[in-house]
């Protein structure tokens, strides 16, 4: 009987593992460690500062002050990127995952996109250009697809 309970409690650990959403993580922060809240406040990206930092989903996030920091623990679904800060035109148009530029995003409804922007590529114009209304439900379809893959 406690192999039994052992093999289940490893295989539900090993689900929940496998099942958890993939952010786009660089230097171990979410949005390079810029603070997610002062983008909705300042429509800014703003560095975030060691002291002031938490994890949600089993990914960091980083804060320009303790004002901040606190607004994200009372609701941080709010101000998590969406894709899990990949950037959103690569999603709509080709469903695939590429890295972001942290000062390149765009709030639209109420949530965070952000951009690939480097070497010349500003693909947050290219997603202005060819049409937010309708890549964003293609970039939402895909992302459902590949959330999940490593």
């Amino acid at each position: 009987m406690k192999r039994s309970v052992l093999i289940l409690a490893l295989l539900v650990g090993f689900i929940s593992q496998a099942q958890q959403q993939d952010y786009y993580l660089d230097g171990g922060f979410i949005a390079e460690g810029y603070d997610v809240t002062s983008y909705f406040d300042n429509n800014k990206a703003v560095e975030g500062k060691k002291s002031f930092v938490a994890s949600h989903d089993g990914v960091k996030f980083k804060f320009s002050s303790q004002a901040n920091l606190d607004k994200f623990k009372a609701n941080p679904d709010k101000y998590v990127p969406q894709y899990g800060g990949y950037c959103a035109y690569a999603l709509g148009t080709s469903g695939k995952k590429v890295d972001a530029d942290p000062e390149t995003f765009e709030i639209r409804d109420g949530k965070l996109y952000m951009f690939y922007n480097s070497w010349g590529i500003n693909t947050f114009k290219k997603w202005k250009s060819e049409g937010p209304e309708i890549l964003r439900p293609i970039a939402d379809a895909n992302w459902e697809k590949v959330k999940y893959e490593k």
